[in-house]
């Protein structure tokens, strides 16, 4: 007999380590390209070569990993794709404060040099997130991994620039952008976070170069007048109607400015009369477009006042704007000064204030690629996952912007483009060329900027798998099958993968996408270091294991609901581990004599409780697979976790003990090989959600070999389908519960055995209780069964009703009905002097002002819970003086 026996208690680290390296070993991660068997594939969001895991990348590869592992053993040839990003901005961010405390920069490296340090960063540190992720049981094909500026990648990268370019949807061109100063780089849209900041309106006088009247202008940025070449009024407001067309004096210079009429302006904001900059404003730009308006650049790329804002020259734009208000003060042209609170945009990387500025810079033409992206979901093609989200995604296309995607960084993918020194034309190639396309010279240098680290990652479903190659990758696993991402990608990067799929593979690059909530603290705030709730999932899995904490994150994974997490939730389900760890204990246990005979004994010998488990385990089965398929996570990890606790361990294993106590018999080898088989059931059912507990079990259970990794997952079996099983055991379960209750209430000690009379007018439900009172006398540690009429119900009994059911447990000679009395009245006593403080507490209006909100809420929950054990031991000690009355 092969050694079933499981260690005492469950190892996490020692299991995750062996088990790892073997599915590894064995090349159970592998696809296959050549398999004829369905499909199903899906590419991981690269995370950034920086990065280090954090929750929202520990959700995001659980939910990947729970639906690889179920399709790779419900026999479909799976793909996970795995690979990092070149993050281009943050990379680049960090090697340059790594050279900073050396005193070096990446300008005395020089741009080759710099290229050659980063390359070997990346060479020691960039994989640090992948070795995370294979710590959190992530089972990537890793033999495939991508990287975002390796060889293959750059040249599907270059291969679409030049493509988009000769088409005409890349261009180059004056344009405003948001401009970080510190980064010294352009930042698409999704790029700059905005925060609400406290700020102030400045109403300055703009005096007109004819008389002596003035308009008065609200700006919240008067550093940038010194740019200003318009004022604007809308068309038809009253107040300034008979200015349009007339001149003001810039304050603090001498140069003259029109007054115009334009519909951008909102008469009912400020003072309705609004200053055009159109160098340094996304609306002043386009304003001054349709007006054919001058454009003057006053502040420079690292934020600084230029040659063109006079002698405000080389100060910082806020010390420059303090030093123009006191101007404004000196020259009497503030009128008054208001707070204000407004957005303000600032870089996502580094926190600088954005600066809209105009820029020489590569775009998208995006209006073209987006109106099939928008289609494919319209038509459903493509699913976005919760519905929700649709909405947002339309929004978003409907109105999109041109995309800039140069960066004025050196990491990154240089763009395809060379200037000719003698005509200055631009050639675009996917090589080095030798010559000018325009005019044949060779003098030709290649454009310094690099492109938006999204634009390759834009490419990854295809070009991963080999793209512009026609590869047998290709033509089985694209389109994938799902991507799984947080909403706060679903502009940066899904919007423009569907753009790019479409254009360059002529379909959607993933059949769904499902967007997954944000992990928040236990008070549903979002986690933050300056907050000081931020959870480590490297932390957690270290101290409770990875299964538990996998799993916690799937049952707390609710489409369209954000998760409220916390440490405690996740030690609660390390205790659900230990349950099953525990549980298979039991079940090895009893298997010592086991010879795997099942094969003879039919099912009509297995016992009720036997039908019942495997009726419900079935269920279990069709249920999970349903929730797995529409992407209810939280659903199926709960429905595993019902299964488990409360019928299988709760009621299942106990009423077991009795047939498998009866050695030499069929009822044990039944019970034995109904263990078994449901064990086997909950292992297969539960794996891809803890995959490391339960390969080490599974390994474990009679006739099994390989691995769970590759074993089928569970099929419901119609012919275990037993409704009259369970109706009938979910009846004597009801009992048994009443019974238990009564005797908790009545402080009945569990050893202690107890008469139970029962009542039943229904003939078929008296039968079924007889039938199985072994289950009642097992289960509810009773001494006697009877069954009384309606004149022979006992008057000094506890009592309980389950639907036609009445239950009495007569408690003369059980209990004293006086020592209980004056146990339940010392224990009222003591729960009232308890409240007595508490509420005095509570109605104490400086503790309520002063003490922390936890506390105070902690406070609060106690109050309750002792209101509600007050009313509860009132109501016991009022059942036990009626009935020592009635004795």
């Amino acid at each position: 007999m092969e050694d079933l026996s499981l260690s005492k208690s469950y190892e996490p680290c020692r299991v995750e380590k062996k088990w790892y390296a073997f599915w590894k070993k064995q090349g159970f991660f592998h696809a296959d390209e050549q398999k004829n068997s369905n499909p199903y594939s899906m590419v991981i969001p690269p995370p950034n070569v920086t990065g280090s895991l954090h929750m929202g990348h520990a959700l995001n590869s659980t939910l990947q990993d729970i639906l690889i592992r179920y399709k790779r053993m419900d026999g479909e040839n799976t793909l996970w794709l795995p690979g990092t990003d070149h993050a281009g901005i943050a990379t680049q961010y960090v090697v340059e404060k790594e050279l900073g405390r050396q005193k070096k920069t990446r300008r005395s490296l020089g741009r080759e040099k710099f290229i050659e340090r980063i390359w070997q960063w990346k060479k020691e540190h960039g994989d640090i997130i992948l070795g995370q992720l294979k710590r959190l049981g992530a089972s990537c094909d890793w033999s495939r991994e991508r990287f975002t500026m390796d060889e293959g990648l750059s040249t599907a990268v270059r291969e679409v620039f030049v493509r988009l370019y000769e088409e005409g949807l890349i261009y180059r061109g004056d344009y405003i952008i948001n401009w970080c100063p510190r980064c010294h780089t352009a930042l698409s849209d999704l790029e700059v976070d905005y925060k609400e900041s406290r700020g102030y309106f400045y109403y300055i006088h703009y005096r007109l170069t004819k008389g002596k009247k003035t308009i008065v202008v609200a700006t919240t940025r008067p550093e940038t007048m010194l740019g200003d070449t318009a004022v604007a009024v809308r068309p038809g407001d009253k107040r300034y109607s008979d200015l349009v067309g007339k001149e003001v004096v810039l304050p603090l210079t001498d140069r003259v400015i029109p007054i115009i009429a334009d519909n951008y302006v909102d008469e009912s904001f400020g003072t309705g009369a609004l200053k055009i900059t159109p160098a340094h404003d996304f609306n002043d730009f386009e304003v001054g477009a349709r007006h054919n308006l001058p454009i003057i650049k006053v502040i420079d790329e690292s934020g600084k006042m230029n040659e063109n804002a006079g002698r405000y020259k080389g100060l910082d734009r806020f010390s420059c704007r303090e030093k123009i208000v006191e101007d404004l003060k000196a020259q009497k042209l503030l009128k008054k000064v208001e707070r204000y609170n407004h957005n303000i945009g600032y870089c996502y990387r580094c926190n600088d204030v954005i600066e809209p500025t105009l820029s020489k810079q590569w775009f998208i033409k995006t209006a073209p690629l987006a109106k099939p992206a928008i289609d494919a979901v319209k038509e459903g093609r493509t699913r976005i996952i919760p519905a929700v989200w649709e909405k947002t995604y339309f929004e978003w296309m409907e109105n999109i912007r041109d995309w800039c995607i140069s960066r004025q960084i050196w990491w990154g993918h240089q763009i395809p483009a060379w200037y000719c020194k003698k005509c200055g034309e631009i050639t675009v190639a996917k090589v080095e060329p030798k010559a000018c396309q325009a005019c044949g010279g060779n003098e030709l240098k290649q454009e310094t900027d690099v492109l938006d680290t999204w634009f390759s990652s834009a490419l990854w479903p295809f070009s991963t798998m080999g793209w512009p190659e026609k590869t047998k990758e290709l033509e089985t696993f694209y389109p994938t099958s799902v991507l799984i991402t947080g909403f706060d990608i679903l502009f940066f990067w899904v919007a423009r993968m569907m753009m790019m799929g479409l254009k360059f593979m002529g379909d959607v690059p993933f059949r769904d996408v499902y967007i997954h909530a944000l992990i928040r603290d236990a008070k549903g705030q979002k986690m933050s270091k300056s907050l000081g709730n931020v959870i480590d999932p490297l932390v957690m899995i270290e101290k409770y294991g990875t299964d538990a904490f996998r799993f916690t994150l799937a049952a707390l994974a609710g489409q369209g609901r954000d998760i409220r997490l916390s440490e405690e939730v996740i030690s609660g389900y390390r205790n659900f581990v230990n349950k099953i760890w525990n549980v298979s204990r039991f079940v090895f246990l009893n298997l010592t004599d086991y010879k795997g005979e099942i094969k003879t004994i039919h099912y009509n010998q297995y016992s009720l409780a036997d039908k019942w488990i495997l009726s419900r385990a079935n269920r279990l089965i069709k249920t999970v697979r349903t929730a797995l398929e529409d992407y209810r996570f939280n659903e199926a990890a709960n429905f595993i976790y019902q299964f488990v606790w409360h019928e299988f361990c709760d009621w299942y294993v106990e009423f077991s003990k009795e047939n498998l106590a009866n050695t030499e018999s069929v009822q044990r080898s039944a019970t034995q090989q109904v263990l078994i088989e449901v064990l086997d059931i909950v292992l297969r059912i539960l794996h891809p959600f803890m995959p490391f507990i339960t390969e080490e079990i599974w390994q474990k259970l009679p006739g099994n070999s390989e691995s769970i990794m590759i074993s089928s997952f569970p099929k419901e079996n119609n012919i275990f389908f037993n409704r009259d099983a369970e109706e009938k055991l979910e009846k004597i379960k009801e009992v048994i519960y009443h019974i238990r209750n009564i005797r908790g209430e009545m402080h009945i000690p569990p050893p202690q055995k107890v008469e139970v009379v029962l009542f039943c007018d229904n003939d078929k439900t008296r039968q079924l209780l007889e039938a199985y009172k072994q289950y009642l006398f097992q289960l509810a540690s009773i001494k006697n069964l009877k069954y009384a009429t309606s004149k022979t119900k006992p008057k000094v009994a506890a009592t309980a009703i389950v639907k036609d059911i009445e239950i009495y447990i007569p408690l003369e000679g059980v209990i004293d009905f006086g020592a209980e009395e004056k146990r339940l009245g010392k224990e009222i006593a003591k729960v009232e002097k308890e409240l007595s403080f508490i509420q005095k507490k509570l109605s104490n209006e400086d503790f309520l002002n002063k003490a922390p909100k936890k506390i105070v809420e902690k406070e609060n929950q106690r109050n309750q819970a002792l209101l509600e054990k007050q009313k509860k031991l009132k109501r016991s000690i009022l059942r036990i003086k009626k009935m020592r009355d009635a004795s």
